[in-house]
């Protein structure tokens, strides 16, 4: 049951000095046990006590940040959310703030609940907050998609049963429908990824569903379209269970098939969500779509189409075992006919930022790019020439974060 008046207006209790510098050096020492002797190393998780700007430059685009505090469910660093929450900005809350960082708005989850993947969009023709709202497995999440008002007032709650609604996508769609993604764990002959041949795994399944009836429209399952051996990782993420694919965004392109992002294949599938054939697919060990030099991207976030051949994504280039190369924005032009792709543009930040989870990018409406860099806690934004013109440090990173007006209305 979800408590739409657990909410409050400013940040929570900061703790004892002490026990917030044992926290960051538990959480340091996680980062870079993870990172281990590789040449390139993903950042730090955590970036300091407060929000933190530290460029503003005039030109800025209008609005607010909507972004989650505390460890979201996405993030892949075992324990970390709860050592997270000795620290201030540790406690998982939907916050709204201005480009100071001050907190204009703020809700709170019930004792023993996560949040993630706040922001702004449109129900029914109205502009509604949005997130997920449940809790932390191995990775990803168990909860439901919410809707609410500009209060936090419930409008609706959209579960898909099962499994559950998990944290990386809960996506409305303008014929009133919604995208999901679920991670039912199964039975599987693992082998081929050196697991045991009576093994365990999290399948990752994208889900349409009508959000005002709660009726099921369309289940695509990565266990049924791509094979095992296409999997970049041989690692587990929780006890002997296996996570092979790692589903972490769906979005639609002009014709309305699915954009599904796996991140443990380093792999963007368009899908036809009426037979689930996988119409093409790019990058990882299998593409159809042939990259032309300069693509090149894996464990990558927030795949989306920003008009009708253009492919944008929040390229990770890092698992935390295994880092490629900087972070990064890609914006990809895509050619189905010719099966060919040529790379747009690829904006990294200054300081080279490497985030081995989460992250996402969005177009403003000066047509800069804001970007929440994931498990790396900076928000920043990128002028059309490639300027940082924003730049801010939260305590813990947000799987996503965004910028719109406040109040919404």
């Amino acid at each position: 049951m979800i408590d739409s008046r657990a909410r409050k207006s400013s940040g929570g209790v900061v703790r004892r000095l002490p026990v917030a510098l044992a926290a960051v050096s538990v959480l340091a020492a996680a980062a870079t046990g993870i990172a281990g002797a590789q040449p390139v190393v993903p950042s730090l998780p955590f970036g300091g006590l407060s929000y933190t700007v530290r460029v503003q430059q005039p030109g800025i685009a209008a609005g607010d940040i909507f972004y989650t505090s505390g460890v979201s469910a996405a993030a892949l660093v075992p324990g970390v959310g709860a050592v997270a929450k000795l620290l201030p900005g540790g406690q998982p809350a939907n916050v709204i703030a201005d480009r100071s960082g001050r907190v204009l708005e703020q809700y709170t989850p019930p004792a023993g609940q996560d949040v993630s993947n706040f922001r702004t969009q449109v129900y029914q023709g109205r502009k509604v907050l949005t997130w997920w709202q449940g809790s932390t497995v191995a990775g990803h999440g168990s909860g439901v998609g919410i809707i609410a008002d500009e209060n936090f007032n419930v409008l609706a709650t959209v579960d898909p049963g099962g499994a559950g609604a998990d944290v990386h996508e809960f996506r409305l769609t303008p014929d009133g429908h919604a995208l999901l993604t679920s991670y039912p764990e199964v039975n599987a002959d693992l082998t081929a990824i050196g697991g045991p041949k009576d093994g365990k795994m999290f399948d990752t399944v994208a889900i349409v569903m009508d959000v005002a009836s709660g009726k099921e429209l369309f289940r695509w399952s990565a266990a049924d379209h791509v094979p095992l051996t296409d999997s970049e990782t041989n690692g587990k993420l929780n006890g002997d269970v296996y996570d092979p694919y790692h589903m972490n965004s769906i979005s639609q392109d002009a014709s309305g098939n699915l954009v599904i992002s796996l991140r443990n294949t380093a792999t963007v599938y368009d899908v036809d969500p009426h037979t689930g054939d996988i119409n093409w697919q790019l990058g990882g060990k299998s593409p159809t779509i042939a990259a032309d030099p300069g693509i090149e991207f894996a464990f990558q976030h927030d795949a989306e189409f920003t008009d009708d051949s253009t492919l944008r994504l929040f390229n990770n280039n890092s698992d935390g075992l295994e880092s490629r190369g900087p972070s990064s924005v890609e914006w990809i032009h895509v050619d189905p006919v010719a099966k060919r792709a040529t790379l747009v543009r690829n904006q990294q930040h200054p300081d080279g930022l490497v985030s081995m989870a989460m992250g996402n990018a969005q177009t403003l409406l000066n047509g800069d790019t804001f970007v929440s860099w994931g498990m790396v806690p900076r928000l920043s934004e990128f002028d059309a020439q490639g300027n940082l013109v924003y730049d801010a440090a939260l305590p813990f990173g947000s799987y996503r974060a965004y910028i719109d007006t406040w109040p919404v209305s």
